[in-house]
């Protein structure tokens, strides 16, 4: 299966609506709470294989993996609370994020979607539009991110980490 089809069909539908400027999938790893990124709409600023560790930030956590609830920042001081890397993201053009947990058929988060765009661009309706997509697509999802093995990796070193 190739994961970056079914990403890449993900992000064309969300552009659609609710919109997008940057998108990534990030693959839950609950061995290391982290989240590695699978694919992006901008991988000279977001790599492909960067992981984020996401203790930082307990609220967006609680949401997001524990509640598994769709989170919303609708302007940069929200997302500033959440995400290190804001001034990246203002650059980019974006001021906004909505983050959707992907479940599988068992409940478990097995990866999240990041849509960003402009400030002030995304409200309730745009997290319920994009939870409508999500859903439509949501055994593809599963599948591509299971694709990846989230098992630590055998050599004794620790992955890449980054601030994004």
């Amino acid at each position: 299966m190739k994961t970056d089809t079914t990403f890449q069909a993900a992000l064309d539908a969300l552009q659609q609506e609710p919109g997008v400027i940057l998108f990534t999938a990030l693959q839950w790893i609950p061995q290391r709470s982290s989240l590695k990124r699978l694919f992006t709409s901008h991988p000279a600023e977001y790599p492909v294989g960067g992981e984020k560790t996401v203790e930082i930030s307990p609220g967006w956590l609680g949401t997001v993996i524990e509640d598994k609830k769709p989170f919303l920042a609708p302007d940069l001081k929200a997302l500033r609370e959440v995400f290190t890397d804001s001034e990246l993201i203002q650059q980019l053009g974006c001021g906004a994020v909505i983050n959707v947990p992907v479940l599988d058929a068992q409940g478990n988060v097995v990866g999240v979607l990041a849509l960003l765009d402009a400030e002030g661009k995304y409200t309730q309706q745009s997290v319920e539009t994009a939870v409508g997509v999500i859903q439509q697509n949501l055994a593809a999802l599963v599948q591509a991110f299971e694709a990846h093995p989230t098992e630590a990796p055998e050599s004794p070193e620790a992955p890449a980490k980054d601030t994004v």
